[in-house]
């Protein structure tokens, strides 16, 4: 087992991986740029070191400078959280050359997974459904419009290299497509560094279906159930839950079973996420795999009551899992808690919290790192704070979830807590009727 270990991230997935090293008795590093001098993370790891500046490209996403704290720290391994450097290639191959463990699969599987297009095709080798679409990047418009004429629009441009919805254009017909075309890779280029396209079939109002993954060294893979992200806001999550309303025990073996066929596929080590849209016939389609753990990973630890963080270090250190599958006993909903004000179009509110109340009780966990006196800085993502609660049902979570919402108070800022208790309280999320497009049409 690892003796310490560096944590390339911040904020309340870092406190998160330093919790559960403390349980593990193994001493941990944090890092931190001077914006985060006063986070949580900083004062509860066994030692911390400042690399740099504000801007995340000259602290977070500073390779030599988390190295180089990982080197002067003697730490053996380095867990990067999400986001950043979590699914870089050259940082977990950067990691291995000076002798350091990355928590992560290998620089080959997170290329072969990171890049949509080559994760398509390989796994359509292994079976798994896919959207229809290119085989692929597109070369050029022309190719383009004529693949959309083939397999008819809707159909949607997305950006090989991309996330968050960035790189990503909806085309409902041939006028519109250069345009979109431009649009896309200028904003491809300039996130990523790459502008390649590539394009699929627009799956109209689907559901976002995602199966957790576990993989160790020696070829067992299990899946720990499903999580639903369908209520997000331009591709962004803003609730998660399992088990999801629209799933079947014959849904959820077919998923289970091709997540499982992804991870396969590239021999694939630790936790990941097989993502899917899933259309109103329950057919579902392979979107991408996040080979990293996920901001709404709480969702599975609660309903299996497992540890996906301690179960990710065990098997970077070569420590072999059972592999077996898991069903969902209770049922668990989160909220991501942004500092944004939903009735200024989600204008970010960073700024000093003057004062805070948390809420508690049965089956209620809030993962954060903000605390009263704390400044939030306005460099970074949005996100101070995950609500999570899980009960018997889901009528039952769903009523939980109202009351922890009502007794959460952060003030000094602007947060998404009012848009959050708006949805619990809509009739359609109540009843489980809702789709990715469920915002486009929400009245807050």
């Amino acid at each position: 087992m690892f003796k310490k270990i560096l944590i390339a991230n911040r904020g309340e997935i870092a406190l998160r991986v330093i919790r559960t090293c403390r349980e593990m008795g193994i001493k941990s590093v944090a890092v931190y740029s001077k914006a985060d001098t006063e986070s949580l993370h900083v004062r509860f790891a066994d030692e911390a070191v400042c690399i740099g500046p504000p801007p995340s490209a000259l602290s977070y996403l500073n390779i030599p400078s988390l190295i180089a704290a990982a080197e002067i720290t003697n730490a053996d391994a380095i867990h990067p959280g999400y986001g950043f450097l979590s699914e870089n290639a050259k940082f977990a191959e950067t990691c291995g050359l000076n002798g350091i463990k990355f928590i992560g699969p290998t620089p080959d599987m997170i290329n072969r997974m990171g890049d949509k297009s080559v994760a398509k095709e390989t796994v359509k080798t292994a079976g798994v459904p896919t959207v229809p679409g290119s085989d692929g990047l597109l070369p050029d418009v022309k190719t383009g419009i004529k693949l959309a004429e083939t397999i008819g629009y809707p159909v949607i441009i997305k950006a090989s290299a991309g996330g968050g919805g960035r790189g990503m254009r909806i085309i409902k017909s041939p006028d519109e497509f250069e345009a979109a075309w431009e649009s896309a890779r200028k904003e491809a280029g300039a996130a990523f560094g790459n502008d390649d396209i590539y394009l699929e079939k627009f799956i109209v109002e689907p559901r976002h279906i995602e199966i957790q993954i576990i993989a160790d060294q020696y070829g067992n893979v299990g899946h720990l159930s499903e999580r639903d992200c369908s209520v997000q806001r331009r591709h962004q999550k803003l609730i998660e839950e399992c088990p999801s309303p629209f799933m079947t025990e014959d849904l959820r073996t077919r998923m289970g079973e091709a997540a499982i066929n992804v991870a396969k596929s590239v021999d694939y080590e630790g936790v990941g996420t097989v993502e899917f849209l899933v259309d109103k016939d329950r057919n579902f389609y392979f979107m991408e795999m996040n080979t990293r753990i996920q901001v709404e990973h709480p969702v599975t630890e609660e309903v299996i009551n497992y540890d996906l963080i301690r179960e990710q270090i065990k098997v970077a250190a070569g420590i072999a899992i059972s592999g077996r599958n898991y069903i969902p006993k209770k049922h668990a909903i989160e909220c991501r808690i942004n500092a944004e004000d939903p009735k200024n179009n989600f204008m970010p509110s960073p700024g000093l919290i003057t004062d805070l109340h948390k809420p508690g009780g049965h089956g209620v966990r809030v993962d954060t790192h903000i605390y009263a006196g704390y400044r939030i800085p306005p460099n970074y993502d949005s996100m101070i704070a995950k609500l999570i609660v899980s009960a018997n049902t889901r009528e039952e979570a769903i009523t939980r979830m109202e009351r922890c919402l009502e007794e959460f108070v952060i003030d000094g800022v602007k947060t998404t807590i009012p848009l959050q208790l708006a949805i619990m309280r809509n009739p359609d999320f109540r009843a489980g009727n809702f789709t990715t497009k469920f915002m486009e049409t929400f009245e807050f």
